[in-house]
């Protein structure tokens, strides 16, 4: 039997951005996290999107620097809701309220 060590083994980083292609996965993974986790947590994930999507063309979309948007969206700061808001509209996605199921 072989035994492997820690060296042996090669591991790669996981980047969920890399997986977020499309208008319905990205929805999913906001509605989640938003109804599950933090306002930190949300924020980072809004980053990850962001990150998915392209930092340079959301400023575009948005009409806020890049160099903003990368401070909203580190967790340096609490952002707007008007800045979500934008980047919500700008990643083609609605902002909405639905009852909480228990």
């Amino acid at each position: 039997m072989t035994t492997l060590s820690m060296n042996d083994l090669a591991v790669s980083d996981f980047d969920s951005a890399e997986f977020l292609t499309d208008e319905e996965t990205i929805a999913a993974y906001l509605t989640e996290t938003f109804a599950t986790g933090t306002q930190e947590e949300f924020i980072q994930a809004l980053n990850t999107v962001a990150r998915a999507r392209g930092m340079t063309q959301l400023a575009k979309d948005t009409g806020l620097p890049r160099e903003s948007l990368y401070k909203t969206l580190s967790g340096a700061s609490k952002p707007r809701f008007d800045t979500i808001a934008k980047i919500s509209s700008a990643l083609g996605l609605n902002i909405a309220f639905v009852p909480r199921t228990l």
